[in-house]
This record gives C-alpha cells, sequence and structure tokens, in this order.
C-alpha cells in the first residue's frame, strides 16, 4: 500500500471541507434555471418571468424561465427534486407540492421532504368566473342552475390536485352542488376553454383569465379569498355571497432541491426579500392580481407551506380524484 504524506493528506481533507463553502461564497457564478409546472400566459409564469427578472438583477446572473407543464405539475416538481443541490435549479410551486401530488400519482418518484422551501413569493384569492352566454352571472345564479342540472356544469381548470381544481371542489362541497371537473395543462388554456363555451366556469389565478374578461366572453362573479382583496377590490367574495365558511387562497413560492448548502438558501432568501421589495415588481405584479408576500425566513416559510400542504392534502383526498 502506498503511503500518503502526512501534509499533503491534511490539504487534501482541508480542500475537501472547504468545498461546499468555496462553492456558496461564489454562488451564482452562472445562470439559474427557475423551473414552473405551467405553460406561458398563466398566472404562474406570469410571477416567475417578474420575479425572475428583478431576482436576476440583484443575483447580477440571467435567470432563465423554463416551463415544463403536464401531469399536474408534477414534470416539473420531479425535474426540481432530482436536480443538484447548487441553487442552480428552482422551482415555482404551490401546496400540491407538499403532499397533493402524492395523493393523485401513484409513481412520481419525490416527497415534500425532497425540497428546501426558500421564501414564499406572492398570495392572491382565484377568481370565480363564468363564459357569458351560460348566464351565471353570481354565486346564487350558480349554485341555482347546478342544483337544477347536477353535473351538468363543467369547470376548467390549470390541472388536476393544483388549486384550481381544489378551489371547485370545496365549492361543491360547501355549496352542496355537483359540479363536473375538467383539467387543462395550464391556466390560460383553461380560461380559453370558458371563453370558447367547452367549459362554463373557472377558477383561475387573475393573470390567467383577465385576458377573456376583457374580451367580454367571460365574466368576473367573485373571489375565492374570506375577505375582499385588496389587488381585486371590485368582486366581492364567495363567503360573503352565501357559501359560508369558503376561503382558499392561492400562493407561489420558490423552492430549491434538498440538500442545497444553507448558505445558498440565505442567498437566494435575501436577494428575493430584496427584489420583492421593489416598487416597480410590487405595482406589476398587482396590475396582474398578486399581492407581495414574502416569508420572514426560510424557517417560517417551511412551516407555512407544510401546513398549506396539510390543508391541499385533505382536500385532495376528499376530492375523490387518482390519476395512474
Amino acid at each position: 500500500m502506498t503511503k500518503r504524506h502526512p501534509t499533503l493528506l491534511f490539504m487534501t481533507m482541508a480542500c475537501a471541507l472547504a468545498g461546499p463553502a468555496l462553492a456558496s461564497d461564489s454562488f451564482p457564478s452562472r445562470p439559474v434555471r427557475l423551473v414552473i409546472g405551467f405553460p406561458a400566459g398563466g398566472g404562474a409564469d406570469n410571477v416567475a418571468r417578474l420575479y425572475g427578472d428583478a431576482l436576476s438583477k440583484e443575483l447580477g446572473q440571467p435567470v432563465i424561465i423554463d416551463n415544463k407543464p403536464g401531469a399536474g405539475t408534477t414534470i416539473a416538481a420531479e425535474t426540481v427534486a432530482k436536480a443538484p443541490p447548487d441553487g442552480y435549479t428552482l422551482y415555482i410551486a404551490t401546496a400540491s407540492v407538499m403532499g397533493g401530488d402524492k395523493v393523485l400519482y401513484k409513481n412520481i418518484h419525490y416527497e415534500p421532504a425532497d425540497f428546501a422551501p426558500i421564501t414564499r413569493l406572492t398570495v392572491s384569492p382565484l377568481l370565480l368566473a363564468a363564459n357569458k352566454a351560460a348566464g351565471i352571472n353570481s354565486v346564487a345564479d350558480l349554485v341555482a342552475r347546478a342544483r337544477q342540472q347536477p353535473g351538468s356544469l363543467n369547470y376548467s381548470s390549470s390541472g388536476n390536485g393544483v388549486i384550481t381544481h381544489l378551489a371547485g371542489v370545496q365549492f361543491a362541497k360547501l355549496a352542496d352542488v355537483r359540479l363536473t371537473h375538467v383539467p387543462y395543462k395550464g391556466g390560460a388554456p383553461s380560461a380559453q376553454a370558458v371563453a370558447a363555451g367547452d367549459a362554463q366556469l373557472t377558477f383561475a389565478t387573475p393573470a390567467s383569465v383577465q385576458a377573456v374578461i376583457d374580451t367580454g366572453k367571460v365574466v368576473g362573479i367573485a373571489v375565492t379569498s374570506a375577505t375582499r382583496s385588496p389587488v381585486l377590490p371590485n368582486y366581492p367574495t364567495i363567503a360573503e355571497a352565501g357559501i359560508k365558511g369558503y376561503d382558499i387562497t392561492n400562493w407561489y413560492g420558490l423552492f430549491a432541491p434538498a440538500q442545497t448548502p444553507p448558505a445558498v438558501i440565505d442567498k437566494l432568501f435575501a436577494a428575493s426579500a430584496r427584489a420583492l421589495a421593489r416598487p416597480d415588481l410590487r405595482a406589476r405584479l398587482a396590475s396582474r392580481g398578486e399581492e407581495v408576500s414574502p416569508s420572514a425566513s426560510p424557517a417560517e416559510f417551511r412551516q407555512f407551506a407544510l401546513r398549506e400542504g396539510k390543508t391541499v392534502t385533505e382536500l385532495t383526498l376528499s376530492s375523490g380524484a387518482r390519476i395512474d
């Protein structure tokens, strides 16, 4: 056996131990990829592009948006879960990644523990909207039609198990009606389906549905939050319109693969806080129905995400939906 010189061995060990620290100190030294599970044009894509541009300015590196829609965002989630934990592949996700995905999909290969939460980015209500020709202009109209014709009303969503699906599940449960769910691969095609009359209703992110409301083919009815939204103040809540206890709020958060070095997580958290404090970004997001709502710390966001994940998991179970 060849003997190694003690000094050389010490230097080798020191370099190995210093490797992660040096990598963290130099982060980021190349472009960062920001993965989302939805196609272009929807709420998540809007948030990702606006936030990504501001984050790029803070990091001094390009932030590249990578749209990976399909399978209820699980394609994107699995991409990030398997990525090197170095901070160069990040994920903008909702609560479904914290448990709901495992209920719907038997063949996914990740757990909530495979992600490192960094910070919440935005919160917003969803907007209940209907095809204008359907003649549904209020929550009362919707409930009356659904009771007269159980199961005849289709509502579109941006995918199985995501918040736009579960908002309809909760509505049907509390209103004691039956609606038929039709999933699409993102918010934009879901909204377009309502405009075309392929679905009569949607519970959509404001950014996804505003364009079709502007055409006059779709009418906005109410927001899903418990109280009126500061970014959509002219819409009543579904709860005040008669569905007591109804309260669903969408949020987008930033995640990295598990085992990403804490120093890198801290850098991304600090850069995100600075980006989200930019008045121009806050104004642009508000114009799309998104309220900036950063977390106090990565630890605080982790606890929030786990709580939300539990709620979404329970809703997904109650929906009875299964894929695979």
